[in-house]
């Protein structure tokens, strides 16, 4: 049976309730990758990844923030992934991602800055990985437009087998809840699953 939230949308009086994906949506992300055989002082091209070539056949860890340089994802979240990552392939994790309603330019950079190594990033700059998996939310009242709710998902081979979502899931949300979503969080429920 599928997992259901409450999110209040900037359309809405009432809070609405929101069925959670239990598989992986198909989506093909824009991606920049290296490319050695080109000169110069950025030698990436563009490549075609789907949510196949992500997901099929291992398990992984999903996390999806509103930003990449943004304050609580660039100084917990991220970092916290990266530096716990030993411990996720310990406990049966074959890969982390990183999606952000970002382009890959700007996921580049960010990995970059931040000096990511293992973390994979995912740019999904049109929503459309956001949107299929009904996380979409508005943040105009930060200037960004939108961008996904802070969430993360233990998948296997492409099936949603955890969801974490942080509370109070909101259009023009005045807070940034992070907890559930934290590495520690997500490395607890898979030592108490084991």
């Amino acid at each position: 049976m599928a997992e259901k939230i409450k999110y209040m949308s900037k359309w809405d009086d009432e809070p609405r309730e929101v069925e959670l994906p239990e598989i992986v949506p198909a989506v093909v992300f824009k991606t920049r990758v290296r490319d050695d055989s080109i000169e110069g002082p950025n030698p990436f091209r563009w490549e075609d990844k789907t949510t196949y070539d992500y997901f099929a056949g291992k398990r992984v860890v999903l996390f999806s923030l509103p930003g990449a340089f943004t304050p609580t994802c660039s100084t917990y979240q991220l970092p916290g992934f990266e530096n716990n990552f030993a411990e996720f392939k310990a406990l049966g994790i074959k890969d982390i991602y990183c999606v952000s309603v970002n382009d890959g330019f700007v996921m580049n950079c960010w990995a970059k800055d931040q000096k990511i190594k293992k973390v994979k990033m995912i740019p999904d700059g049109s929503c459309k990985f956001t949107e299929a998996m009904q996380m979409d939310v508005y943040k105009d009242n930060l200037g960004f437009g939108r961008r996904s709710w802070r969430y993360a998902c233990v998948v296997n081979n492409g099936q949603i087998e955890k969801w974490f979502v942080e509370p109070g899931m909101a259009d023009n949300c005045e807070d940034d809840p992070y907890g559930e979503t934290s590495p520690e969080n997500i490395l607890k429920w898979l030592r108490d699953n084991a």
